[in-house]
């Protein structure tokens, strides 16, 4: 049960990559780095499953499946994303979120 690094480190790391991804979120203009810092939210996701899992039933797999489950969501997220940016930069040639202020096709 003992891994060498306490579970206090991937709750301070996880907590870092999540208020991280927050700021980017909240704060960017560009869609492809707000697309990033919902990645970032959603692996520390990941790091907290995993830790959780290890620390509290290391013989058990549920927090791994949840991590795979949560990497698959976001991974179609991310492509869906990706074309709605595409369109949106073909359409108004600019990916800034405030120069986006209608959407018709």
């Amino acid at each position: 049960m003992n891994s060498g690094i306490p579970l206090q480190y991937f709750l301070i790391l996880a907590t870092i990559m999540f208020f991280a991804g927050v700021y980017g979120f909240l704060t960017r203009r560009n869609l492809i780095t707000i697309l990033m810092s919902v990645e970032l939210i959603l692996n520390s996701v990941n790091i907290n499953f995993l830790a959780f899992n290890r620390y509290l039933y290391p013989h058990k797999l549920e927090g791994m499946f949840f991590s795979l489950f949560v990497i698959a969501v976001a991974a179609s997220e991310a492509a869906v994303a990706i074309a709605i940016i595409i369109n949106i930069y073909r359409r108004f040639t600019t990916i800034n979120v405030e120069d986006v202020n209608e959407m018709k096709f």
